[in-house]
């Protein structure tokens, strides 16, 4: 195991400066674009007196063997009865992760269970009945896959939110004693990118209640249809709205929750577009680790901007236009980690 350097990291991820990834962003406060902080190119805009960085382990690999070494790394934490929330997908879906990578992870953590939440759009995840087929069908056969909102929904505090006090979340949440979040990171329809937050905030929201308040509209409201388009938040709206309802998950399990980005397979739209998704126009990545939801994600975007502009250009340009940056900065406000971070790499 060694530290990466910035100089380093950036090395092996491709080449760019932080003023050159920053440029054009609509909104963006020209000082993003002064020299990046030791360890990561600043996203939030929101650069804290310089002191502690948090750790992202990194792996260039992406296999089982590697997944486990990154999560022993993290795991000190975790005890009793385990949640593994990941995102299982829409029927056939291309780009989710590998049902023998997760098999393996998934029997190397005792007493654990893959959670999941039905969806608040209509497709293979809408009912529960409909779920545990799709389950069926891309493979996710070997364990356990508890619906959390399967027997109802329970309404979780927002400590110092931003813009939702509470947000509704599965059940069958509050039955767990830790929280592993294992992140297909790729791009977002709403979102721009989807990362541990993400996976949580909405991956954990109750379909019926909790992912109508993240996406602001009114419980009941057909997605796509009219009123739902208009009512909606977007931009940095939705970004906050995304940050309350992880915040609402992390301020449940404290530190008892930890953080896997497996970066392949990173199309522009998430794992909820199945058979529709766009083919990814960059490279696998590898994946990260950490305790800190803010630093990991910050983490994988500062890789993607790393990247040359011929393969980032279709993954930053979703970023971009949908402001998905501001979910790293209304993480920060809301001080749910360290944009300061140091990578440690396992290779």
């Amino acid at each position: 195991m060694k530290d990466i350097s910035r100089r380093d990291f950036f090395k092996l991820a491709g080449t760019v400066t932080a003023g050159a990834a920053l440029s054009g962003i609509d909104g963006m406060d020209q000082t993003m674009a002064q020299a990046p902080v030791i360890g990561s190119a600043d996203m939030t805009g929101m650069r804290s007196s310089v002191g502690s960085k948090a750790k992202v382990y990194f792996t260039k690999h992406i296999d089982a063997n590697h997944l486990i070494e990154l999560y022993d790394r993290i795991s000190a934490s975790i005890y009793g009865k385990v949640a593994i929330k990941l995102h299982t997908g829409e029927p056939h879906g291309p780009n989710i992760l590998p049902r023998d990578m997760v098999q393996k992870f998934q029997a190397h953590i005792p007493d654990s269970t893959i959670v999941e939440t039905n969806t608040a759009y209509e497709g293979g995840r809408f009912s529960t009945e409909k779920h545990r087929k799709t389950l069926a069908t891309n493979g996710w056969t070997f364990a356990k896959v508890d619906i959390m909102d399967e027997e109802g929904e329970l309404a979780f505090p927002v400590r110092n939110y931003l813009r939702l006090p509470e947000v509704v979340m599965g059940a069958h949440l509050v039955n767990y004693d830790s929280l592993v979040v294992l992140t297909h990171f790729k791009g977002h329809t709403s979102g721009g990118f989807g990362g541990s937050l993400k996976n949580i905030a909405i991956g954990c929201a109750s379909g019926r209640t909790g992912k109508y308040q993240v996406h602001g509209v009114r419980p009941g409201v057909l997605p796509g249809s009219d009123e739902w388009t208009k009512t909606k938040a977007v931009k940095d709206d939705f970004m906050e709205n995304l940050a309350d309802s992880g915040k609402a998950v992390c301020d449940y399990f404290g530190k008892r929750i930890v953080f896997l980005n497996v970066m392949r397979r990173m199309s522009v739209d998430c794992d909820c577009a199945g058979t529709s998704a766009a083919e990814p126009t960059i490279p696998d990545l590898g994946m990260m680790a950490s305790t800190d939801i803010l630093a990991i994600d910050q983490a994988c975007v500062d890789m993607v901007y790393a990247q040359p502009e011929k393969e980032r250009h279709d993954l930053v340009e979703r970023i971009e236009s949908r402001h998905g940056l501001h979910q790293l900065a209304a993480m920060r406000k809301l001080g749910m980690g360290n944009p300061h971070y140091e990578i440690v790499s396992i290779d």
